[in-house]
Order: C-alpha cells, then structure tokens, then sequence
C-alpha cells in the first residue's frame, strides 16, 4: 500500500513538471501568432496572412514529423525527445526574434514546428504511454488540464511583453524560458519506458481499465484518424475567428470578445469533468458526450442568436477540452500501448493538415455563408460523433 501511495506521489510531480512545460510550449508557440501576428507583419513588411501561413508550415512540419519520432519514443522513451524539443524550440523562437523577411520568417517556423513534433501532446501522450502502459489516462488529463490555461496565461503575458518591448523580445523571452525552466524540467522529470506495458497499478489509482472496444482496428484507424481531423479542424477554425463568428450571429464587438475569452476557462472545466465523475466512464463514451457539445452548442447559438454566445462559448470550450484528452487516451484504449508513439503520429497528421488549412478555409466559409459557417462546423461535429458511434461499446473490463 506504501509503495502505491509513493507511486502516485511521484505520478503527481511528474504531472506538475511536465505540464507546467506544455503550459510554456503550447503558448509559446500554437498561442503566439494571435498576439504577434500584426506586429510582425508591419515590420517585416508582409501582411498577417502571411505571417499564418508561416505558422500553418509549422503545423505541417510538426504531422510528417509526428510518426518519426512517436517511433523513437516507442523504442527509446520520451526522454530524449522532449528534452530536445525545448532546444529546437528555443533555437526556432530565437531565429524567430531575428527575422527580417519572409523567407526567415518561414524557416523560423519550420524550426519551431520542428520542435512541436518533439515536444506537444502527442510526444508526451507517447512517453506516458511508454511508461505507464493503459493506466496513462490519468497523467493525460492530469498535464492536458496545467496545459489548458496556456491561452490564459500566454496571450496576456506576450502581449504585455510586446507592448512593452517589442514583439521580438517576446521571441527571445520565451525562448530563454524553454533553456531555464523547460530543458531541466522535461530532462528530470520525464518518465522512463516500463520494463512491461501490463499495468502495475490499481484501477482507483487512474480510474478504470481502458478495456478496448469490439472494434476491428482496421475500422477504428480511420475512424478515430477523422475523428480527430473533423474536431481539430473546428478547434483551430473558432481559435482564428470565433469574435467575428459571433458578431455574424449579431453579438457586439465587445460581447464577441468576453464569450470568446470563456473558451480557455470552459476547456479547463471539461477537463476537471473528465479528471472527476466522467473518469468513471470508458473513454468511448466521455469522447461521445464531448463531441455533442459543440453541435448542442451551435443549435442553441443558431435559434437563440447572440444572447446565447456564452453559452455557445461554454459548450464548445468544454467538449474540446475533453475531445483534448480523447485525442491521447482513445488509441490507448483501441489499440493499447504497443506502438503507441507511431500509431499517434499517423493518426494525428491528417489533424494536423486540418489545422493548417482550417484559418484560411473557415475565413472563406464566414465570408460565404456568414453566420451559416456554425452549419458547417456543428455538421463536422455530428460527423465525428457517428464516428464514434460506428465504434464498438467497450466491454467490460
């Protein structure tokens, strides 16, 4: 019993320092563009379209990595890999702070989106996959939920930064936190692989057994690989133009802005639901609930126009933030641990080509159908919960 409780303990820390690291990595790279992407464009003397397309080669970058190295982590652990990402990301931040034109501009984000690959989501999921086997599912929603504050933390922070110093010194800050705080905390305290992926801890210690569904794997890679591109499409689209969204749907620029602002808090919430009573639920069925919420959401924003964009903003914030953790637990509970880290990487790229084109792609759908955009995006939804319909009730463990 001692021996469980210093396990748990030490889970505890591990979750606290590797969150605390995707709090810095997530801000300081998927969350900067919408602070820095005006300033940038003015000194540069390109336009901020630009400046997103740069960071869409990012995104791209980070899917053809993503196999490459959810390969090393199954064969090495995560160690190495995380501890790298913050070196590439530092050296890409910094390059960033240098840039003069859009060729620099655009290497800088390759280098950035290079160490994404290597230290996001994915590559953590990975290394806890490596080291915990199918008893992960608490640590993931333990670091997704430190990690969900970073739009909270980060925006205001950078553009405090930006206004006060300048945009490149917001680089060059961020940069400086993955050497001082990000290397030493991912280096101690990322776990290593498990001799054996059979778990080695109660079932009350990280909720209940990921027991997997009756579905052929044949049919659940594709699945889930939609999944995952149809709700990180909607996540990356509303991230880049959810105020305009809700001032098409009659909200005032300022009443856009504060529904907006809820997202970040609504996606903490859905995870603490997740950590809490839906933790008792196969992951099957959380990720089915979760996808509901945005459609629910939309329908309600549709007929009850913008008096309801907070509670839009609530739905929405809350069923991505558990869709998040569906993202690192779903393939886990599938499929299992055995090459998790490979198996993440291609699941996830044709996700990450969704989020590259979504900014630009929904831009054209607002402009076109204007509050009908929301048609667009709960359709993607009701899509991805067919999806997971079409996946087997898990059996019991």
């Amino acid at each position: 019993m001692q021996g469980i409780a210093s396990d748990m303990r030490r889970q505890a820390i591990i979750v606290g320092a590797l969150g605390t690291v995707q709090l810095l990595s997530w801000g300081s790279t998927y969350y900067l563009p919408a602070i820095l992407a005006d300033p940038i464009g003015r000194d540069l003397g390109v336009t901020d379209t630009m400046v997103f397309v740069a960071f869409s080669t990012a995104l791209l970058t980070m899917a053809l990595l993503g196999p490459m190295v959810g390969r090393q982590i199954d064969r090495h652990g995560g160690r190495s890999a995380l501890a790298s990402s913050n070196l590439v990301l530092s050296f890409g931040l910094a390059m960033l702070g240098f840039a003069q034109d859009a060729a620099t501009l655009f290497a800088a984000w390759i280098v950035i989106g290079s160490g994404m690959a290597l230290g996001l989501y994915e590559a953590v999921f990975s290394t806890l996959a490596s080291a915990y086997g199918k008893q992960a599912r608490g640590a993931i929603i333990g670091i997704t939920l430190v990690g969900g504050l970073a739009s909270t933390a980060f925006w205001p922070a950078s553009a405090w930064i930006e206004t006060q110093f300048g945009w490149r010194t917001v680089c060059f800050a961020w940069a400086a936190a993955h050497l001082a705080i990000g290397l030493p905390l991912n280096f101690l305290f990322a776990p290593a692989p498990a001799r054996s992926l059979e778990p080695s801890m109660p079932e009350t210690a990280t909720g209940p057994s990921l027991a997997p569904p009756s579905a052929k794997p044949k049919y659940a890679a594709p699945l889930l690989a939609f999944i995952f591109a149809a709700t990180w499409f909607t996540s990356t689209a509303l991230a880049a133009h959810l105020p305009r969204l809700l001032q098409e749907v009659g909200a005032t620029p300022a009443a856009a802005v504060a529904a907006a602002a809820l997202i970040g808090p609504a996606q903490v919430m859905g995870r603490l639901a997740e950590f809490g009573f839906l933790r008792k639920l196969h992951p099957l069925s959380s990720a089915r609930l979760a996808a509901l919420a945005h459609p629910v959401g939309a329908a309600l924003l549709w007929i009850g126009g913008a008096p309801l964009a907070i509670i839009f903003s609530l739905f929405h914030g809350a069923g991505n933030g558990i869709l998040t953790i569906a993202n690192g637990v779903l393939p886990l509970a599938i499929f299992g641990p055995e090459n998790y880290g490979r198996r993440q990487g291609l699941l996830m790229m044709p996700a990450r080509f969704a989020q590259a084109a979504a900014p630009f792609l929904f831009a054209l759908v607002i402009g076109w159908l204007g509050a009908g955009a929301l048609l667009v995006t709960a359709a993607l939804g009701v899509a991805a919960l067919a999806a997971l319909l079409l996946l087997s009730s898990p059996k019991k463990a």
